[in-house]
């Protein structure tokens, strides 16, 4: 062996990456029954050949090296290493999705690949990335599978070549490069309203889509003078507070002093690449969250979706964009905390986050918008879908996508109640939008 080729692998096994700001906490929460593992599945419109999608697993991944890594711990912050062992392996679906991933399983791997029927799904933790680096992979893998079977997909957006090296800007933290605004503003902490509910045995992921059609639900929307996304968010404020009705009138019936409305909010991430160019794979997302505060009085429809329009127009921008990135990197560029020990940082973040950040908000939504693929992959997909996965605490969370002409909205839930669901879809119904409804589980919506 040369001198030169010594040389090369050794810089290879010295790879390592830092975890990204947002991707810090969520080995911190990791727990026996929770892990930070969301789901994208695509539907093709042939049944699904698990050799050949192996095959494009094992060409594929080594093009997306954050993606092929183990988590290990240090003494101060933990890191991502370059993992060469055997796998990921495909495996047939699994009735219940996003089950927690430990760090020493699956041969250390952070991802899993699922095969059923016509639909690929991937499962990655969200130490790796965000939805957007997910589904760059997740489309890379369904395009090489596409040319194992013979149908050649030329990379275009989230479709790389495979044959190409990494560009340097894919591996990066792009939070660093834009923490850099003036003022760092503070936090919003009031507790609001908790969703009630049974709480599903160990392991158990409840799964309601919502089907429909881009066009009606558009055409809707703009019948409120809002886009897709205000009203869909108005949509799930509505169905919140409708629940949060009828708990306090049970607790009218309960309790002697009756129960009091909280604030309903939503935790909906936003996508920084739409304001600040990057081309990370990593995390690069941010957290807003529009709300109704019923204590002010009775809200209509019609005033929620004014409500949550003009958060919207107000909160995401550049400007506050970039001031509540500064926020989030304060904490890891001080240097007194850079040399805390990780545990110390473990129970300082895992109780901020137990005690004030999960109770920030009452369910949450986060939508891909409208997915673009290459040309030649169009006619051999029917349609995406993505899964925020297990809550951390008993509440659901909501999921849009969509690609054509077809909107999927994807509810996973910890608990066995299906109320704010069912409030959801059947406002959706009365505002004459056609649903199909899929689930897991036997449920009367």
């Amino acid at each position: 062996m040369s001198k030169k080729n010594t040389s090369l692998q050794k810089n290879k096994k010295e790879v390592w990456y830092k975890l990204d700001l947002s991707a810090i906490v969520y080995p911190t929460l990791q727990r026996k029954d929770f892990s930070s593992v969301y789901r994208l599945s695509v539907v093709l419109k042939e049944e699904i050949r698990p050799e050949l999608l192996q095959k494009a697993l094992d060409m594929s991944l080594p093009r997306f090296p954050t993606y092929k890594v183990a988590i290990r711990k240090g003494v101060f912050w933990r890191y991502l290493e370059p993992n060469n062992r055997p796998g990921p392996f495909v495996a047939p679906d699994i009735k219940n999705p996003c089950m927690p991933m430990p760090f020493r399983a699956n041969n250390r791997y952070l991802l899993r690949v699922y095969y059923y029927g016509r639909r690929i799904s991937l499962e990655a933790h969200h130490c790796l990335g965000d939805g957007t680096g997910g589904m760059c992979l997740l489309q890379t893998i369904t395009a090489v599978y596409l040319g194992l079977l013979g149908h050649p997909i030329k990379p275009s957006g989230l479709v790389l070549d495979i044959q190409e090296s990494p560009d340097p800007e894919e591996l990066e933290d792009a939070y660093m490069r834009y923490a850099n605004a003036r003022v760092r503003p503070p936090r919003p902490g009031e507790k609001t309203y908790r969703v009630k509910g049974t709480k599903e045995p160990f392991y158990t992921l409840n799964i309601i889509d919502g089907i429909m059609s881009v066009r009606e639900v558009m055409a809707v929307a703009g019948k409120y003078n809002a886009t897709l996304t205000e009203y869909l968010n108005a949509v799930l404020l509505y169905a919140l507070l409708k629940k949060q009705e009828e708990d306090l009138r049970q607790g009218i019936r309960e309790y002697i002093f009756p129960l009091k409305p909280k604030p309903v909010k939503i935790a909906m991430p936003v996508n920084l690449r739409r304001f600040f160019p990057s081309k990370t794979l990593r995390n690069f997302i941010t957290m807003v969250y529009p709300s109704i505060d019923p204590r002010l009085g009775d809200y209509t429809f019609e005033e929620i979706v004014t409500q949550v329009h003009h958060y919207m127009k107000y909160y995401i921008n550049e400007k506050f964009m970039r001031g509540d990135i500064t926020t989030n990197a304060a904490t890891q560029q001080n240097p007194v905390i850079r040399v805390v020990p990780l545990f110390i940082k473990d129970f300082v973040v895992r109780t901020f986050y137990t005690k004030v950040q999960d109770k920030n908000s009452s369910a949450g939504l986060t939508n891909m918008g409208a997915l673009k693929v290459p040309e030649d992959m169009k006619p051999y997909i029917e349609r995406f879908d993505i899964y925020m996965g297990q809550p951390f605490s008993s509440r659901t969370n909501c999921a849009i996508i969509s690609f054509e002409d077809t909107l999927t909205i994807n509810f996973a839930s910890s608990i066995m109640e299906t109320d704010v669901e069912r409030n959801f879809f059947r406002k959706l119904v009365r505002d004459g939008i056609h649903v199909k409804i899929e689930s897991n589980r036997d449920t009367k919506l």
